[in-house]
């Protein structure tokens, strides 16, 4: 079993749209410190403006981090280990075979039970079905392949 990569958001962005990502974000920032350098008097007099300065900081920092690529939501399932990114500012989750112990598989969630007794869920959504079920199945093959209990579940309303 080679490793599978799936992304858990839109499709991959062209080299395009990352380059403008970055520069927008950099003149974000530019004007960020602009306003901080320039009207240095006139923040401190209305306080304000220090939150125009701290989201326009922020939004121009998470541009330049989605632009080289570090947002990206995954999920790698190797044939002995898997990798989650669940959250785009966290870093990726590696969970080793011998590690695991359960997987349960709903709907539109799993939860990998981990012999520590720590659960890690991972909500799918339903907007890209098609890789939702490539996961569930490779999880599936995954789960044969290293001796782990795979359970579907069914949620009844």
């Amino acid at each position: 079993m080679e490793t599978k990569y799936f992304s858990l958001g839109q499709a991959e962005n062209s080299k395009m749209v990352k380059i403008f990502q970055v520069v927008f974000g950099i003149l974000c920032i530019g004007i960020a410190m602009f306003w901080l350098i320039f009207n240095l008097r006139s923040i401190i007099a209305a306080g304000t403006s220090w939150v125009t300065i701290i989201f326009l900081g922020g939004f121009g920092f998470y541009q330049i981090y989605a632009g080289f690529g570090f947002s990206k939501r995954f999920v790698e399932i190797g044939p002995d280990k898997i990798s989650i990114k669940k959250d785009i500012m966290l870093p990726a989750i590696m969970i080793s075979a011998g590690e695991m112990e359960k997987v349960e598989i709903y709907p539109f969630n799993l939860i990998l039970y981990l012999k520590t007794r720590k659960k890690v869920m991972l909500r799918l959504g339903a907007t890209y079905q098609e890789t939702n079920e490539k996961i569930k199945n490779e999880l599936l093959t995954f789960g044969e392949l290293n001796s782990i209990i795979v359970e579907f579940v069914e949620e009844k309303l």
